[in-house]
């Protein structure tokens, strides 16, 4: 049987407070993916919280009004605690992807998990980013339709189009949860390109 983590992506203060859409986008997300996140924990899928932490010497980081957030230490770097349970792993990133000089691939392949659910936002940066490199490392990706978020409707689409049409099952978290509570294997053949 496959054996699953859930990874979420940049779900902290400073990222998500960004803008009033973004604020808007995962408070209405909330509800739902909390009750995922607890039904997974339920199913004893690992939950490993992706918490980007930026280098002030990094010369290409985005500023957020002339200021780097997300800097270690301090509030806006910290995970919204509502997403977060004392069993869940906190494995820090300094870019988009998850696997990007992190022990990510590492700690998966220690726990002989091979399927790779990513969620968070947003959609068309760290969430492609993540599911591009998990699926480059030989790990199946399903992404939740209804599971990650981005600032405009039409950049997640547009994200969800490319993840389903290259590398991830993109389908809704109550389908993620039925399937795993049933054994009932994703299909992850890849469909040929036209």
């Amino acid at each position: 049987m496959p054996r699953y983590a859930i990874l979420t992506n940049d779900l902290q203060r400073d990222l998500v407070d960004k803008n009033e859409q973004r604020k808007a986008n995962v408070g209405l997300m909330t509800p739902a993916f909390r009750e995922f996140l607890a039904q997974m924990r339920e199913q004893s899928v690992t939950v490993i919280h992706l918490q980007l932490i930026y280098d002030e010497g990094d010369k290409k980081i985005e500023l957020h009004d002339g200021r780097i957030p997300v800097l270690r230490g301090t509030p806006g770097a910290a995970l919204l605690p509502e997403f977060v349970e004392p069993s869940d792993i906190v494995m820090e990133k300094k870019k988009d992807s998850g696997f990007f000089e992190t022990g990510l691939h590492d700690f998966l392949q220690e726990h002989d998990i091979d399927t790779v659910i990513i969620t968070g936002m947003q959609a068309q940066v760290c969430i492609q980013t993540t599911a591009a490199d998990a699926h480059f490392r030989g790990y199946n990706v399903v992404v939740p339709t209804d599971g990650v978020v981005s600032t405009r409707d039409a950049d997640r689409d547009r994200a969800l189009e490319w993840l389903a049409s290259y590398c991830a099952v993109v389908t809704p978290m109550a389908d993620i949860v039925r399937r795993i509570k049933e054994n009932e294997r994703f299909d992850f053949t890849v469909q040929a390109l036209p």
